[in-house]
């Protein structure tokens, strides 16, 4: 998981300054959904402040704050149609205990709350569970336009009458209602960004339009979103790629593929080498990336009667994104023979030179060029009804349909194409990304030659082509029958009370050619040379502006030009040629194909009934609840025996499978979520809230199928990975809040709150080495055995652990003064831990602290305004190359600011700067610099904005 800080919009950056301080207290449903909340729109016609600006939302974060049931933090937009930043999860970073993950481009896509990852958090939209493409629940927000939003709540606490699902947080997105501001409104926006890495332009239009009829009976807004730009992001790391001697004793019995890393080449192991760290694999490269959107939403509303409100409104998304990766890969791994002139540093060899005449034993530089085809169509539509029977019962309905979309079987590439011209290669670590240096016999170097364009078509084999991709659809159709009884007798006001129904159904398409040994059909023995195919496989050098800039570690920065559809064109054209096996080549041979294994199906339905009752004394006010939840599961997936294993060359292996048979299962569960907050206003600007409750979230929808894969035997890793079960239980939690809020001054607030959280039934992963699944010896090539006795496998699986703790404390500023300037600042800290039976393990994906300080300045025509958001490192994934040695992510600074100028009251201008600080995402084992395991670079980006208001 990537976790780091996101960008905001220039008059943003303000607004969710204020709006972001923990607490601020909006409804899970818009209010124009919610009948037991007042609306942003009243709030604002009863205190007569201003709409648009920061201001404005700095009063309307304060006032719902203070109102708010539970802890609650919120966002809002500066005026019609315009979120504060181009991507949701951007802004939801600003708020108190907020993180993000970035997609290619440094773009946010998912959302951690107080350190809890994406599969803690759950995502709504007006109250409605959005659909996703990707494996899991998290919401991926790259996929929706923030200019369709009205504004973000990010409830912390639990109330029996919101939706179940999350533990970290629920994020609920609101779209704006066309009595929020009652008439004609309209605004028109054009953009143009530049990022100055990649020296790419980007441009978006959007158009926003709200009336209101009938003598204000009806309303309809309007709204469409056109935007496309291009991106890149500098990448390098080792995957994963690190070999890692055995430790006798331990439970850790190596990863290497080659053989054990043996130094002193006495083929022993020796007490000196247990544990030897040295490099497996390494790459470097850039990911180019178009990105169009378009999103199209309505909503008409009809109050025939001051006691009656109909909504029906819909959303529409489209997210066309193809990704082309150009990447160099080195695979130095140790063998007998392989290496010389060892150096070793505290368990790390740093230094080596590999000078092996056999072609299987030197370095063989690759080319890796990867597209991904990723087309998501995201839509959710939906009809509220509101209906106030007397002046103590109010009851309302609500249904809807969410679906997501992305259909790319088969359409992804990962191609690889090996050098094949004797060298001699140098590696060696210093605290940077791996350093490599090859020469080759007739006197190129690997390095200068790429520059200098030394290197054809005839210096490359095709070796490994993947072609792969997934279908996925995720259909959601939900409905909530709710009422709300006016008591008023002693302190009890109010009892809430409702029934609601989910029906999620997932499956995934898996289509790749890697189960019939299509992704291996052209390397080893039958190695095509490119030079054969003609068709300028292979057309030309370029170089990338500000390539890998800052990095100062030594390996190729020049590309080949590779042309992955015309390569495929090639090769469909050779079809009949004798390979060097006496076989006729046959494209069809390597085609993708459904792979049953990664398929799946699985379905949920869940009842929901709630009962809440709100009370209320002189100085306090308060919610006692509970939530009675009933899941049913069925999911469906293949297995397929492996009947046997053909190695053809070093490092490559094809698996023989039986036909696919199927598993189906079938999982139920209950949960009881009581829940309670209390409210106690020591002043009318001093307040403590307290917050009990029992919460839940359910595991990703691909870990309750039992998938497998034995993928890895491909390259000579003999390791089953199962995706999951349907027996795996949620996550459960008990959670506790305590919060003090002083509203020292107006649009102004400082604030403190701790929590705690027991998780239970935490999802880990196993793993089980030296297994026997009942594989047998591995064969040659003529199919007699090369090992003797059964083939042994490492399993992977998830499985349900003990349990987790995570405790932390919050902190906020925030003020305005009459002047023009403002200040916000926050801090998050957390303490976390979680348990496997007797070992205590860190629990991955939590940032030990986030914390951030914003500058702003608002009077007249002017916004200005600057924030720096950092989180610390954190584990990212543990025990990589044994128990001990986790992935870590490096401290991450991320500087945005903004100027915006109202011209007149229909037209303003603005400049936004995101990542001013060009800081990367780096990652390492350890945090050791010498291991270093990952590099992400986004670069700067500005942004320049026109918008015209009618």
């Amino acid at each position: 998981m990537k976790i780091a800080r996101p960008s905001r919009s220039p008059l943003f950056c303000s607004i969710v300054l204020a709006l972001m301080v923990p607490g601020a207290a909006l409804a899970q449903q818009s209010s124009a959904d919610d009948p037991r909340q007042p609306s942003e729109a009243d709030i604002e016609s009863l205190d007569t402040v201003v709409v648009t600006g920061v201001r404005g939302s700095l009063a309307r974060a304060v006032e719902l704050k203070r109102d708010a049931a539970t802890v609650q933090d919120s966002i809002s937009a500066l005026e019609l149609g315009k979120f504060p930043d181009d991507n949701v999860a951007d802004s939801l970073s600003h708020i108190t205990g907020v993180s993000i993950s970035r997609t290619a481009g440094g773009e946010g896509q998912s959302v951690s709350v107080r350190g809890l990852g994406p599969e803690y958090t759950l995502t709504t939209f007006n109250g409605r569970i959005l659909a996703t493409d990707g494996a899991g629940r998290d919401f991926a927000y790259d996929v929706l336009p923030a200019d369709v939003i009205s504004g973000a709540d990010v409830i912390k606490g639990a109330q029996s009458s919101l939706t179940e699902g999350a533990i970290g947080g629920l994020i609920n997105l609101r779209s704006a209602s066309p009595f929020d501001q009652r008439g004609q409104h309209g605004v028109v926006r054009v953009e143009g960004d530049h990022n100055q890495m990649s020296e790419e332009n980007g441009r978006k239009f959007s158009v926003v339009y709200s009336n209101t009829f009938a003598n204000d009976t009806f309303g309809v807004l309007l709204g469409v979103v056109d935007g496309k730009r291009k991106d890149r992001t500098d990448i390098a790391g080792n995957d994963g790629g690190w070999t890692r001697n055995p430790v006798p004793g331990t439970d850790w019995s190596g990863n290497a593929w080659g053989g054990n890393i043996d130094p002193n080449g006495n083929g022993e192991l020796d007490p000196d080498e247990y544990g030897l760290i040295a490099p497996g694999q390494f790459r470097v490269g850039s990911i180019l990336e178009e990105k169009k959107r378009r999103a199209y939403s309505a909503k008409f509303e009809w109050r025939p009667t001051d006691n009656v409100r109909i909504v029906l409104d819909g959303l529409q998304t489209r997210l066309d994104s193809p990704q082309v990766g150009y990447q160099q890969s080195f695979y130095p791994l140790f063998a007998p023979g392989r290496w010389s002139d060892i150096t070793v540093q505290n368990g790390i060899v740093t230094d080596f030179t590999m000078d092996n005449p056999d072609p299987e034993q030197r370095l063989n530089p690759e080319l890796l060029n990867q597209t991904e085809h990723r087309v998501v169509d995201t839509d959710l539509y939906g009809l509220n009804a509101q209906w106030d029977v007397n002046d103590r019962l109010s009851v309302s309905g609500d249904v809807y349909r969410s679906t997501s979309k992305r259909f790319s079987g088969g359409q992804d590439t990962y191609a690889v194409l090996r050098m094949n011209q004797p060298n001699v290669a140098h590696i060696w670590l210093d605290g940077g990304m791996p350093n490599v240096d090859a020469v080759f016999d007739d006197g190129r170097n690997l390095v200068d030659g790429l520059a200098n364009n030394a290197f054809g078509a005839s210096d490359f084999d095709t070796h490994y082509l993947e072609l792969r991709g997934d279908d996925v659809r995720d259909e959601i159709t939900g409905g909530t029958l709710a009422g709300k009884f006016h008591v008023g007798s002693g302190v009890l006001d109010t009892l809430h009370f409702g029934v609601a129904r989910t029906d999620r159904s997932k499956q995934r398409d898996l289509i790749n050619n890697t189960l019939n040994g299509g992704a291996d059909y052209y390397s080893s023995v039958n190695a095509i040379n490119v030079d054969a195919l003609g068709g300028n496989v292979l057309s030309h050098t370029f170089s990338l502006p500000n390539f890998m800039q800052g990095v100062h570690s030594t390996f190729p920065r020049t590309f080949l030009a590779f042309d992955v559809p015309n390569y495929l064109a090639q090769l469909r054209a050779y079809d009949g040629t004798l390979r060097p096996d006496g076989s006729a080549y046959d494209f069809a041979n390597a085609a993708p194909r459904w792979n049953p294994l990664e398929s799946y199906r699985v379905s949920e339905k869940t009842d929901a009934v709630f009962v809440q009752a709100d009370m209320s004394g002189e100085r306090w006010s308060a919610d006692l609840g509970v939530r009675l939840v009933k899941t049913k599961t069925q999911s469906e997936a293949w297995d397929a025996q492996i009947l046997s294993i053909t190695e053809y060359g070093a490092f490559n292996f094809t698996a023989q499978y039986a036909d696919p048979t199927v598993i189906r299962q079938d999982g139920d569960y209950t949960f009881v979520l009581p829940s309670g907050n209390f409210l106690w206003r020591f002043t009318d600007d001093l307040q403590l809230r307290l917050g009990a409750a029992k919460t839940m979230a359910r595991p990703p929808v691909d870990q309750l199928a039992p998938t497998n894969t034995t993928e890895s035997v491909s390259w000579g890793e003999f390791t089953q990975i199962y995706g999951g079960n349907v027996d795996l239980q949620p996550y459960s939690a008990r959670q506790g809040d305590v919060s003090l809020e002083w509203y020292f001054a107006d649009r102004s607030i400082a604030n403190v709150a701790v929590f705690y959280k027991r998780i239970e039934n935490q999802i880990t992963t196993s793993w089980e080495p030296g297994q026997d699944i009942g594989v047998g010896p591995i064969l040659g090539l003529d199919g007699t055995p090369i090992t003797t006795g059964p083939t042994l496998f490492n399993v992977m699986r998830p499985i349900n652990g003990d349990y987790a703790t995570v405790r932390g404390i919050e902190a906020g500023l925030q003020h305005f003064w009459d002047n023009g300037f403002g200040l916000r600042a926050q801090y998050t800290r957390n303490w976390s831990k979680s348990f496997v039976g007797d070992l205590e393990r860190p629990l991955e994906g939590i940032a030990p602290s986030v914390y951030s300080l914003g500058l702003m300045y608002e009077k007249g025509a002017w916004s200005l305004g600057a924030t720096a958001d950092h989180t610390d490192g954190f584990v990212t994934a543990i025990n990589v190359l044994g128990e001990g040695y986790n992935e870590e992510a490096d401290p991450i600074t991320w500087l945005t600011a903004h100027a915006s100028y109202a011209v007149n009251d229909r037209f303003s201008i603005s400049l936004e700067g995101s990542n001013l600080l060009d800081d990367e995402n780096t990652y390492s084992i350890n945090g050791n610099p010498l291991l270093a395991q990952g590099y992400y670079r986004y670069g700067r980006s500005v942004t320049l904005g026109l918008s015209y208001r009618f």
